[in-house]
């Protein structure tokens, strides 16, 4: 992993002519949104070769039941080809700054558990008619006993392209193209809440923008994603907070998604100073996190022999040897 170096795009300010939704069947307006500015002082803190780890301690409502477990959230910065959406091992033509946040979940249902991992990539530059902020990849994989399921989705100025592998009967593989956009993706919240993330939205305001149903909320629940309506708040005020990694000044974000299946609400309670960690989040239909510590470390030098050490600073745990 390489230092990267400085890139400073201008404001952009993005106006979008018509989106589409499920079931809509018709485009329709969506307001001018502003996006942030990755300038000095961002690539002063994540441009210094190393990545934001926490772990949170993670309610997961799954088959019905609240099931305990962990979550961690990877932030980084690296390289990425235009082209191919993976990461770059240099820079140059054809590569463009990307802000990468890997969420990992594990948490058990009965005999066996659940791993899932989404990757969201967002854009730190204008890119291919996107603009800097905007989520240019999100992909997501579940593990689990009875199988595995893959899908990812690349963001285009005009549409969403989404590929899918899955075990189950009815889905398998497939490829569906996404007509809509530029838009934000529901599994980039955590990025949008920390101000990383298009669009910018000041304390004591809304924005109404379109957003991408969660990838890891459409195969859990066997349906298909679509275009969404995302109404974004953030808070005026800030108060004390105090979870598992401590007590923080906190403000509060909030994302209310309406589409075909209904309306959702997800709640984050960032950390005032910089840099604006999360300090829990919950969902409308029951999850819930709440942060046990956090680190800035290089974690791909950390993989050999007394590694684990650096858990702790995390809250958590080394995995025992095997399961008891």
């Amino acid at each position: 992993m390489k230092t990267l170096r400085a890139l400073v795009p201008a404001t952009l300010v993005l106006v979008f002519a018509c989106w589409a939704g499920e079931g809509r069947g018709q485009s329709a307006a969506a307001e001018a949104a502003v996006g942030p500015v990755f300038g000095p002082a961002f690539w002063e803190h994540w441009g210094d070769g190393r990545a934001e780890l926490a772990g949170y301690d993670l309610v997961k409502p799954r088959y019905g039941e609240a099931r305990r477990g962990t979550a961690v959230a990877i932030f980084v910065t690296e390289p990425f080809h235009e082209g191919a959406r993976v990461k770059a091992e240099e820079t140059g033509p054809g590569t463009f700054q990307a802000l990468k946040l890997n969420l990992a979940q594990d948490f058990p249902t009965g005999v066996y558990d659940y791993h899932l991992m989404t990757s969201a990539f967002v854009a730190l530059e204008p890119v291919a008619g996107l603009p800097a902020g905007a989520p240019a990849k999100i992909s997501f994989s579940a593990q689990e006993w009875c199988g595995h399921v893959y899908q990812q989705a690349l963001f285009r100025a005009e549409a969403a392209d989404l590929t899918l592998h899955s075990y189950f009967e009815g889905e398998a593989d497939g490829e569906t193209r996404l007509p809509g956009g530029p838009g934000l993706s529901e599994d980039a919240l955590l990025l949008w809440a920390r101000g990383l993330a298009w669009p910018e939205v000041a304390p004591g305001e809304t924005a109404t923008v379109p957003v991408l149903t969660s990838l890891e909320r459409s195969r859990l629940r066997h349906r298909e994603a679509a275009w969404e309506e995302a109404e974004l708040h953030r808070s005026a005020e800030s108060r004390q907070m105090e979870v598992p990694a401590g007590t923080f000044e906190v403000e509060e974000a909030r994302a209310t998604l309406r589409g075909a299946t209904g309306e959702r609400t997800w709640t984050f309670w960032v950390e005032k100073a910089a840099p604006h960690k999360i300090v829990a989040w919950e969902t409308s239909d029951g999850e819930r996190a709440e942060l046990l510590g956090a680190d800035r470390l290089p974690y791909w030098e950390l993989n050999g022999p007394g590694g684990e050490e650096y858990l702790e600073r995390l809250g958590l745990r080394p995995r025992p040897e095997r399961t008891p």
